[in-house]
C-alpha cells in the first residue's frame, strides 16, 4: 500500500494500549501491530509503536496500567484500543465511558496526546447495548478532541474468510488489511 508518510522532526514513539485485537491473540504469524512497525521502518517514517497490548484486557486494566506504559516508554502519542472486552461483559457504556475519557485525561496531563481505535460488539447484544456501546467511541472523541477510527476492524468483522472460529478475533490474512487502515489512520493524525 502506497502511503505519504510523513517524517517528523524526531522519532515518534506511539504507545498502544490494547486487547487480543492488538495482541495476536491467536495468530500463526505477525499481527497488524508487528507489521506496522515493519512498513514504517522500510517507508523510513519516524515512527515506532509500542505494543503494551494484553490479551482480555478491558478499560480498567487500561486505566491501572496507563501510566506505567507511559513511564516505561515516554510516548509522543497514546493509542488507545480497549473497550471490547468491556462489551463482551455486558460493562455499562457509561462506565467504559468514563474508564476512556480518563486514559485521554492522564495523557494530556502528561502533554501526550491520544487518540482511539473504536470497536463494535456483536448484534446479540440487543440494540441498545450495541447502540449505546459503540456511541462511547464516538462521544470521547468529540469531547476530548481526539482522532478516532471509529471501527478499527472495520468490515472485515463480518467475513468469515477474515475471521478465527469464534468470530470476535481477525485471523492472519486479515492483519495486513487491519494494518493498512491503521497506518493511514496514523499517518493522517500525525500529518494534521
Amino acid at each position: 500500500m502506497s502511503l505519504p508518510v510523513p517524517v517528523p522532526a524526531a522519532a515518534t514513539t506511539v504507545l498502544l494500549l490494547g486487547d487480543s485485537l492488538s495482541s495476536g491473540y491467536g495468530l500463526d504469524g505477525a499481527g497488524w501491530v508487528e507489521m506496522a512497525n515493519r512498513q514504517l521502518a522500510e517507508k523510513g517514517a519516524g515512527i515506532r509503536i509500542v505494543n503494551d497490548s494484553i490479551s482480555g484486557d478491558t478499560t480498567a486494566g487500561g486505566l491501572a496500567r496507563i501510566e506505567d506504559g507511559i513511564g516505561r516508554t515516554d510516548p509522543d502519542w497514546v493509542m488507545i484500543e480497549l473497550g471490547g472486552n468491556d462489551g463482551l461483559r455486558g460493562v455499562r457504556p457509561s462506565v467504559i465511558e468514563d474508564n476512556l475519557r480518563r486514559m485521554v485525561e492522564i495523557s494530556e496531563s502528561r502533554g501526550i496526546r491520544a487518540m482511539l481505535l473504536g470497536i463494535r460488539i456483536p448484534p446479540n447484544y440487543g440494540k441498545i447495548y450495541t447502540e449505546r456501546f459503540a456511541q462511547v467511541f464516538e462521544n470521547v472523541s468529540a469531547d476530548k478532541g481526539v482522532p478516532l477510527l471509529p471501527f478499527f476492524i472495520g468490515e472485515l468483522a463480518l467475513d468469515p474468510g477474515y475471521m478465527q472460529p469464534d468470530m470476535i478475533h481477525p485471523n492472519d490474512a486479515a492483519q495486513p488489511l487491519i494494518r493498512d487502515r491503521v497506518v493511514a489512520f496514523l499517518v493522517s493524525v500525525l500529518n494534521d
